[in-house]
């Protein structure tokens, strides 16, 4: 979708919209490959030691805190990254007021 035809509101919140889109497709794929990196490696040391489902085990469970702390980080970071729309607003709505008491 094109954004030149959008009026100014529509056109931040189409881009605001796509990169909170963006966000969840990175945090996605982040998990995904964690848990995935865990199965595999898994699988191998459980295979290269002998040890059944043992490192399989432990290393999925403990993959599950680690993708959420690598969660909370990105989307932590991501939020910094969000110009903060709503201070801006309000200085508008502040100079606003200020024009009209005068």
């Amino acid at each position: 979708m094109k954004t030149g035809n959008l009026p100014d509101k529509s056109r931040t919140q189409y881009i605001f919209n796509t990169a909170l889109a963006a966000v969840g497709a990175q945090i996605g794929c982040i998990t995904l490959f964690i848990v995935f990196a865990a199965l595999f490696i898994g699988r191998w040391l459980d295979q290269l030691l002998g040890t059944k489902p043992v490192f399989l085990i432990i290393l999925i469970l403990s993959s599950a805190p680690l993708a959420l702390v690598i969660t909370f980080k990105v989307a932590m970071r991501a939020v910094n990254r969000i110009p903060n729309q709503r201070s801006s607003d309000m200085q508008t709505h502040s100079q606003k007021e200020e024009e009209t008491s005068e």
